[in-house]
């Protein structure tokens, strides 16, 4: 008998294939539009607080269309990823190897550990109008704040998880001869990188969140301001689309990542 290939015995020893949990989280979006529909169509509510998806899906063709408030919905939704991506950018490439040699030196973590941990729990919102008096409302102080809002959660993670790094791991790759950079490029680095990008998802998710608040409060371009100029016309509809676009790219984005950390850090699934 031809033996079965070890991929499908192993599906088979956990017992439910993993496209069954897709299949149910799909399920539970359809029954959310139906339910929408159904709501939407009894008149339940007012579609001036609830539209019906017909009139969300029409608002949607419109705006592709026309654009909102002469700017396009590509050129809305391209302006705040802009904001998003350099700021998660120029935080990742800063807080990392800072909480790094942070989490290696503990005189350095002495030095930036109060500042992080003093603003840290603060609202970004409740800083931000210093950042709008100081640099405007351009998009300098759009992504100085998302900034901010992400280097917390990737410097922290990075300080602890260099600390949890096995010290037996460092003694025997500096036995071998690793030294200086080396040591932290092919040891600690990689070491570190499933913590990493587990940071990376939550810094992704607080600095988007603080982009929608930044565009409501003062911006003329972006999803968020879209949705807050419509909402001081009532148009219910835009806003709706608006939300469903935001949510759609925030779980798009989240794909990316847990893509990136099953192509770089397989071992994190298997164990």
């Amino acid at each position: 008998m031809k033996e079965k290939p070890k991929h499908s015995r192993s599906i088979a020893r956990k017992g439910v294939h993993p496209y069954i949990y897709r299949g149910i989280s799909a399920s539970a979006v359809i029954v959310a539009g139906l339910l929408w529909w159904l709501i939407s169509s009894l008149h339940v509510v007012s579609s001036l607080f609830m539209p019906s998806p017909a009139e969300v899906w029409a608002a949607f063709l419109e705006i592709i269309k026309d654009g909102y408030k002469g700017e396009t919905l590509l050129g809305h939704i391209g302006a705040s990823l802009w904001r998003l991506f350099v700021a998660i950018s120029i935080a990742f490439v800063t807080a990392v190897p800072l909480g790094i040699l942070c989490g290696r030196f503990r005189w350095l973590q002495a030095i930036f550990d109060p500042f992080v941990e003093f603003y840290r729990p603060l609202p970004p919102l409740a800083y931000y109008s210093l950042l709008v008096l100081w640099f405007g409302i351009e998009d300098t102080s759009k992504i100085l704040l998302l900034f901010l809002s992400a280097f917390a959660p990737l410097f922290i993670t990075s300080v602890y998880s260099v600390q949890r790094v096995p010290k037996d791991r460092i003694s025997g790759a500096t036995s071998l001869g690793a030294k200086g950079w080396s040591l932290y490029i092919y040891i600690i680095f990689p070491s570190c990188l499933p913590d990493l990008l587990t940071a990376l998802r939550t810094a992704v998710g607080v600095a988007y969140s603080t982009l929608v608040a930044a565009e409501m409060v003062a911006a003329i371009s972006g999803i968020g301001w879209m949705v807050l100029d419509a909402s001081k016309f009532l148009r219910s509809d835009v806003i709706y689309v608006g939300i469903i676009i935001m949510g759609v790219i925030a779980v798009l984005i989240d794909v990316l990542i847990r893509s990136a950390m099953h192509k770089w850090c397989p071992w994190t699934e298997q164990s």
